[in-house]
């Protein structure tokens, strides 16, 4: 099974009050999976968000990823303009070009650009799993609700059930 790796819109516009430290939370999580992911030489995706009206543009600070992540050449990186990272980007090609059918999701917003982009996994008939404790939310009731209504997976189950 190959699997690809979703990091969504952990940007530094979003990184204050209640959503740094859900943020902190889930990038400690989602750094100890990355090299999971890159030693099995499975697709990083990194997601970021444009939002022009906030200046929130490539180039500018507040749309860079927080200081705690770091891509790496070779990853592969997708600007959105909507919720759904699927719509109207390249996603689906780089996850075809890998021949991709799973991919595991992590980032933030839990309740809007992750889920969204979950369901817009599915829409293009690829199987979506929640990094567990990989999420980071606007507030914690929202978080425990994706959390409920999606699919998980921690980094223990899949190291297990993905080794060689």
């Amino acid at each position: 099974m190959k699997l690809g790796l979703m990091i969504l819109d952990l940007q530094k516009e979003y990184y204050k009050g209640y959503t740094k430290e859900s943020m902190d939370d889930a990038v400690d999580y989602i750094n100890e999976v990355i090299p999971y992911f890159r030693k099995m030489n499975w697709p990083i995706i990194w997601i970021q968000d444009i939002n022009e009206e906030d200046g929130v543009i490539p180039g500018a600070e507040s749309f860079e990823f927080i200081d705690s992540l770091k891509p790496e050449e070779g990853d592969y990186r997708i600007h959105k303009t909507y919720s759904n990272s699927f719509n109207k980007t390249d996603l689906t090609d780089i996850l075809k070009q890998h021949s991709i059918e799973t991919v595991v999701l992590s980032g933030f917003c839990a309740e809007y650009c992750v889920l969204s982009t979950y369901h817009g996994a599915q829409d293009h008939d690829f199987t979506p799993i929640m990094l567990q404790n990989g999420l980071a939310s606007l507030n914690k009731e929202n978080l425990h609700f994706v959390q409920r209504i999606c699919d998980q997976v921690s980094y223990t189950m899949l190291s297990t059930i993905t080794k060689d």
